[in-house]
């Protein structure tokens, strides 16, 4: 089964660390937050990655090309022709497709971009800026047996502020930040079908605007409800959040070894 990845906007709510770097870039623990994404997807086997490139990509296939670079030792033998040598290499299992969508392409414009790299089977998608310790494989199972187009994961987003339980002037209980208001909203991590691509018109297609909402009309959009982790990483605060969680050993997307 292949992931697609989202991983070519401007992130111009991120300027802090955008203005250098595409925000799937952005580390979270030393590591590029699609780094995590990509190990979210491999902890439940699926090793099959096609990234939709956008703006400042070419950061993120040099990335990849010097992956061994990154997370090996290596000795360069400048004394025999510049040779390098790799030691103790921390392989993936990954395939990873990296296709230039576009800087302005919006996000269903991209998804229909690497349609031919796809194949004729179901597939995840997802953005490149958020993570969740979300059960991938109940996710898959969840889009089988409702036989529909497309299957998204429904999540109570992250408090921002404490909520007041009054009673007439009093405060009876107050309760720090509570999850979401009882609102279930869109958390990404999709399945979709290949033919849900078949919906999308040209480069200025949004997803969320032009493609889920014909889906719903039509009966075609089913919700697998998440209440666990979920956190997306849209501003500063956010990503030291997600740094905070990982630093101290509580990063509950870390579904790995």
């Amino acid at each position: 089964m292949k992931a697609v990845i989202l991983a070519g906007g401007l992130g111009t709510r991120f300027s802090e660390e955008t203005q250098v770097r595409p925000k799937p870039m952005v580390e979270v623990g030393g590591r590029p937050i699609l780094w995590h994404i990509l190990k979210i997807y491999s902890a439940f086997g699926i090793n099959d990655f096609v990234v939709c490139c956008g703006y400042k990509g070419y950061m993120i296939k040099e990335y990849f090309a010097n992956y061994f670079l990154h997370t090996s030792d290596v000795t360069f033998h400048m004394d025999e022709g510049n040779r390098m040598e790799v030691h103790h290499q921390k392989t993936e299992p990954w395939k990873v497709t990296l296709v230039d969508t576009g800087e302005s392409t919006q996000t269903g414009g991209r998804l229909a971009r690497v349609r031919p790299y796809l194949g004729d089977q179901s597939f995840c998608f997802t953005y490149g800026d958020g993570l969740a310790d979300v059960d991938v494989e109940a996710l898959v199972q969840h889009h089988a047996s409702q036989g529909l187009q497309a299957t998204l994961t429904a999540v109570q987003p992250p408090g921002r502020y404490g909520a007041l339980h009054l009673e007439d002037q009093r405060v009876r209980q107050f309760q720090e930040k509570p999850d979401g208001d009882n609102a279930w909203i869109n958390g990404g991590f999709f399945v979709l079908e290949p033919s849900v691509c078949d919906l999308i018109g040209d480069d200025a297609s949004v997803f969320e605007a032009d493609v889920l909402p014909r889906l719903a009309a039509a009966g075609q959009l089913s919700a697998f409800r998440h209440s666990g982790f979920w956190q997306p990483m849209d501003t500063l605060r956010e990503r030291n959040r997600l740094e905070a969680l990982w630093q101290g050993g509580q990063a509950p997307w870390k579904r790995w070894p």
